[in-house]
């Protein structure tokens, strides 16, 4: 194991060196590589000491948007069951900081450093937590290797190891083993997850299902009863977390939808912030009419047949999706993975998806065995077009299959309460000495 930890801590920091022309050069042109770069290089933040109480502390770490979606609700039920603690939340993208913020407040949520030594041992000694918790799949070598030296129990939740990742993790299973049979517990997503884990040499697997199925409904948020007052006739296609290259596709298709359709509009919802304004350089070029959602007051003119509203603000998609009469979820024809389709099933709005599902491949197939998904078999958009329209044209069967997806949901929801009593199971056996 430290022959292990050496050759990391020796590979890591070089190919930082290596990368940091790249990393000066994006810091340099785009803000979100500059944002909070100084908590991830070890420096805590005043809002933290300021805040700081005498509760001891649960450390839960989660990389972005769809990963704090999914624990946000976990955190408030940790509040409820374990007041006499702190739950603070580290992320590592800019969205999935603001998210969380806007969730739970700054004061306990922060960037995760950078796998260094210096760095990772600043924020334990600041936060001296009980247990850290890893959502999905961040194993941070360091950062766990610096817990089993203090003896601080780790823990894996919601994990997942995708079709894309397995092979690579297989291949280094012989890293990985020393490391992943030292945590404590890894709650899997499902029984296949639970395999993978446990052939990388984990410990205390259990399958209880995925965090992601435990939605709650935003429909009386601020934007859907604004676009509702603003478009009170209209039917709503939402296109969720679409990524470079799907918004091309979705204004082409768009066209052709609204040639003999009079009564749509459509939501377009980027994944990531930093694209908006390439987006709306696409709908200008095609001639769209649109507007940002950020324009949007109470007083602006009503939504006309046809306009795109582009949401370009962070934390409104959940809500969004409650406007829909269709949905397409992005990533999915993007070669990267698909996001999660539940946002929409929660409101038994019928979605479509590319062929590209493998970060929510056991989602899928639960819908896809029901009939509650549609699903293409290739990249082109016209065949997303054509379910777009078989949906919109078909209310009946649109209608039947969003509450298929619904249906689905409800019976898979539990996996936060099932996760909360793990961690208090964790809790309540003390930090045992690591070996």
């Amino acid at each position: 194991m430290n022959r292990i930890l050496w050759i990391y801590n020796l590979i890591f920091p070089l190919a930082l060196v290596a990368a940091a022309p790249w990393w000066l050069l994006r810091m340099a042109t785009t803000a979100r590589y500059r944002e909070g770069l100084a908590e991830r290089l070890g420096r805590i933040p005043e809002r933290f000491l300021r805040t700081r109480d005498d509760r001891d502390v649960l450390w839960v770490h989660a990389v972005s948007v769809g990963e704090v979606m999914a624990v946000v609700r976990l955190i408030h039920a940790l509040d409820a069951a374990l007041p006499q603690m702190r739950v603070v939340l580290s992320t590592t993208t800019r969205t999935g900081q603001q998210i969380a913020r806007a969730r739970l407040g700054e004061q306990r949520v922060f960037y995760c450093p950078l796998d260094i030594a210096w760095a990772t041992r600043a924020w334990l000694r600041a936060l001296r937590p009980k247990l850290l918790v890893l959502v999905e799949t961040e194993f941070w070598p360091g950062l766990m290797h610096a817990c089993f030296r203090r003896g601080i129990p780790v823990m894996a939740i919601n994990a997942r190891i995708s079709d894309r990742s397995w092979p690579r993790y297989r291949r280094l299973r012989i890293f990985w083993k020393p490391l992943l049979s030292r945590m404590r517990e890894s709650l899997a997503q499902s029984d296949l997850d639970a395999e993978r884990l446990r052939a990388l040499g984990c410990r205390g697997v259990k399958t209880i299902g995925n965090l992601k199925y435990d939605l709650r409904e935003e429909a009386n948020a601020r934007l859907a009863q604004l676009l509702r007052r603003l478009a009170p006739a209209l039917r709503w296609v939402v296109a969720g977390s679409t990524l470079e290259g799907e918004e091309k596709g979705l204004i082409e298709a768009w066209k052709r939808l609204t040639e003999t359709r009079h009564d749509l509009a459509l939501l377009l919802a980027p994944r990531h912030l930093e694209r908006f304004a390439a987006v709306g350089r696409m709908l200008n070029e095609s001639g769209t009419r649109w507007r940002r959602r950020s324009e949007l007051t109470e007083d602006a003119q009503p939504v006309s047949v046809g306009e795109v509203i582009l949401l370009d603000t962070i934390g409104e998609l959940a809500a969004a999706y409650s406007l829909g009469t269709v949905a397409f979820v992005g990533g999915s024809v993007a070669r990267a993975g698909g996001h999660n389709p539940l946002e929409p099933a929660i409101y038994a709005v019928p979605a479509v998806m590319g062929p590209h599902v493998e970060n929510f491949r056991a989602i899928v197939a639960d819908l896809r065995a029901e009939d509650a998904i549609l699903v293409t078999q290739s990249e082109e958009f016209e065949e997303v077009r054509v379910m777009l329209e078989k949906l919109l044209d078909d209310e009946a069967s649109a209608s039947a299959l969003g509450e298929r997806a619904r249906r689905i949901l409800a019976r898979h929801a539990g996996a936060t309460m099932r996760t909360v009593d793990a961690i208090c199971n964790v809790l309540q056996t003390g930090t045992e000495r690591q070996s």
